[in-house]
């Protein structure tokens, strides 16, 4: 099963600070980097980065443009490669719109996070989702997840990554990578 019809969006913004308050995030080279060579291995269709500060957006930029047609780009192709997924967004209207518009049809937000309850599907679950064609839109966020009103506006909740013990606090770069390998990791994906 190919991800061909599911975009990602990694939100910095409608996301949840330390104390349980909407906030925005910083951006982190890192999770660009990460994400994107994630996305690429995985099929992803596109990677949005969504923040809704300007600064931030022009950082966000200028990371893009070095690895997409700055001396970046000649001295790693394959970065290059895997960064011609990435997008950049203000806001997660601005993602929706944008994979309406390149799919022809809205896409089916699914919602992953640390503390989500409630009905939730399993990655399998989710596999056999996608099978319908239709446009999906992973959506993960930074800080300490994503705010109540972006969980209320998903289709889909997926379970989350559950560990060892009770702490459950991963990188979003860790958990989108371990999310796409659930979801279309070679064993998971038996023909």
């Amino acid at each position: 099963m190919a991800s061909e019809n599911v975009s990602l969006a990694l939100l910095h913004g409608s996301v949840l600070d330390r104390k349980g308050r909407v906030s925005v995030t910083s951006v982190a080279n890192m999770d660009i980097h990460d994400v994107a060579r994630s996305a690429r291995t995985f099929g992803i269709r596109r990677f949005y980065i969504v923040t809704p500060l300007a600064k931030q957006q022009t950082l966000v930029r200028k990371i893009i443009g070095h690895w997409q047609e700055g001396y970046g780009a000649m001295h790693n192709p394959s970065r290059r490669e895997a960064f011609s997924l990435v997008d950049l967004k203000g806001t997660l209207d601005e993602v929706i719109d944008d994979v309406a518009c390149r799919s022809g049809k809205r896409p089916r937000m699914v919602v992953t996070g640390a503390r989500l309850a409630g009905p939730l599907i399993s990655p399998s679950a989710l596999r056999d989702e996608f099978k319908s064609g239709d446009p999906h839109l992973l959506v993960f966020g930074t800080g300490w997840g994503l705010a109540e009103e972006v969980l209320a506006r998903a289709d889909i909740q997926m379970e989350p990554i559950r560990g060892m013990g009770e702490y459950n606090h991963l990188s979003v770069r860790s958990a989108v990578a371990i999310v796409l390998d659930r979801l279309w990791g070679r064993e998971n994906c038996v023909q």
